[in-house]
């Protein structure tokens, strides 16, 4: 009896021992003292499931996720589902590049969670009858927000932008003031195309009220400097250069210092760009020759994690690549441009961004280039129209069309010109999200055709039918090509190279008062 006493005794105060040691440990987790938390899980029972996580956590923190992976799933075997737990073992999938295994886990998550919490998702698909909800334990505890944010992660990594976008509505919907970071960061990236003004401004919310998700501070900077703003880029590396060292990799370092001297310094920032360049082309021929090398051992998994590294490098080298021949394109060296961009064919070719800008190039020489630059614009129409012509972005629609109008091949043009109205007519009743300029920016774009080559009377008159009727079609980016074409008018008759017939300057008087009236309240995009 005693003896059974002892044991007892002895036996809690080993599991006092144990929780004691825990808490301890999660105590120095949470200070980031990474040899303490470990000393004291070294003191824990080491076949307890918390003890598991605890060293799962501690290896995925320190960037071993094969081991977190292998630590989260003995626990997930020991204790079953649970939603914390199958999230950071699809978390571990997702670091570990197995974006496959992470999605199934992922589904799992989401599926049990949807089940259980019918509550959270109580709101129809019009954004007027919504019902948000709050954050609460029970939204917590589904860990629904965070599988849903991976998922987006995911998708919008594997370049999907619309099914990342549709992901994010499909989260329980929250107001925007009780959004996790996570979620609002998310949210930002995904409407950078569309809404960049706003994204900027969550971005920069986010870096001023921390904590925020590592990715912040880097993804801000490479927004100002994607859409010229370098300077604002650079006043906010210089506020929060003790962010640099902990949230920019090398890579992201380098392209920036590149990017920031362009306006200073083009020369410096040319070089600064050939050498990161180089530096990446080194690492491109070594994963080429790697997938060959394991293709032809014909081991499958080899050439799976080669292929991975391969588009995960090219993805790095791509933006540089472009960055460094923006440069000349911006001084209008468009042969430079050419040659850049062929040189590093050999690694580029197959990609979408490398195929639209050599067809820019090629279309802005104009001349006898506009043939070759059909030769990139006419696959990738055909490619990205399968459901819809209105998939593919307006202004490479209507460089098709110009270049198809200036190689005689009027009537391909004419069709394609009415395929866009058919789409766009289609559309108009079912009130989509984003105003459609489709048609307006192709007879935009021709109109600034003809004005360029004098016919101003034409062109004039094209770009008058095309903003018809103003309401609907004027907005930031018909706007853009608008003023192109007036100010090129403008400068024309005031060097009296030409006389304009008086009808063209009454359609020119009606067209500014139009735009002066419905241009009121429109917004920039950014």
């Amino acid at each position: 009896m005693d003896e059974g006493i002892q044991s007892t005794r002895k036996i809690n105060e080993n599991e006092s021992s144990h929780h004691i040691n825990l808490l301890k440990a999660f105590i120095h987790f949470d200070e980031e003292n990474r040899s303490a938390c470990r000393k004291f899980l070294e003191k824990c029972l080491q076949d307890d499931p918390e003890t598991l996580i605890a060293y799962a956590s501690l290896s995925f923190i320190e960037g071993n996720y094969e081991e977190a992976l292998e630590k989260y799933t003995d626990a997930f075997n020991m204790i079953g589902f649970q939603p914390d737990l199958a999230y950071n073992i699809s978390l571990c999938h997702y670091k570990l590049k197995k974006t496959s295994d992470a999605l199934d886990v992922i589904s799992e998550v989401i599926n049990r969670g949807s089940s259980s919490n019918i509550e959270f998702f109580s709101h129809s698909d019009k954004d007027e009858e919504i019902e948000f909800v709050n954050n609460s334990v029970a939204l917590e505890k589904a860990c629904l927000v965070e599988a849903y944010n991976l998922k987006a992660a995911i998708q919008f990594e594997s370049k999907n932008v619309t099914s990342a976008r549709a992901t994010l509505k499909d989260m329980p919907q929250r107001r925007e003031e009780d959004l996790d970071p996570v979620s609002l960061h998310n949210d930002a990236l995904m409407k950078t195309d569309s809404e960049v003004n706003l994204s900027l401004r969550k971005l920069s919310f986010l870096l001023s009220n921390p904590p925020f998700p590592p990715e912040t501070f880097g993804n801000l900077l490479l927004l100002y400097c994607s859409h010229g703003l370098h300077d604002r880029a650079a006043d906010i590396l210089a506020e929060n250069s003790h962010l640099t060292y902990d949230l920019l990799s090398q890579e992201i370092y380098d392209y920036l210092d590149a990017s920031l001297m362009v306006t200073a310094n083009p020369i410096e920032a040319v070089k600064k760009f050939e050498t990161i360049s180089n530096g990446h082309l080194k690492n491109l021929r070594r994963l080429i020759k790697a997938v060959a090398e394991a293709k032809s051992a014909g081991n499958e998994q080899l050439i799976s994690i080669a292929k991975t590294d391969l588009e995960v490098e090219n993805d790095i080298f791509i933006p540089i690549l472009m960055a460094h021949v923006k440069i000349y394109w911006d001084r209008e060296e468009f042969l430079m441009v050419e040659k850049l961009l062929r040189k590093n064919s050999e690694y580029c070719s197959d990609k979408t961004t490398w195929k639209l800008n050599i067809g820019h190039t090629f279309f802005v020489q104009q001349g006898s280039k506009f043939k070759d630059s059909l030769n990139y614009y006419r696959p990738f129409v055909k490619e990205n129209s399968k459901e819809s012509i209105l998939d593919v972005a307006a202004i490479v629609l209507a460089n098709l069309c110009v270049a198809l109008i200036m190689t005689n091949a009027n009537e391909e043009a004419e069709d394609i010109m009415n395929m866009i109205e058919k789409e766009e007519n289609k559309r108009i009743p079912n009130e989509t999200d984003e105003p459609i300029y489709h048609s307006c920016i192709v007879n935009l774009v021709i109109g600034n055709l003809y004005c360029q080559k004098g016919n101003f009377d034409f062109g004039i008159s094209r770009i008058c039918k095309s903003l018809e009727p103003m309401e609907n079609k004027l907005g930031p980016d018909t706007w853009f090509y608008t003023k192109t074409c007036l100010l090129a008018l403008a400068d024309k008759l005031s060097k009296q190279m030409f006389i304009l017939k008086g009808t063209a300057y009454n359609n020119v008087l009606k067209l500014l008062s139009k735009i002066d009236e419905y241009g009121k309240d429109m917004s920039p995009n950014w």
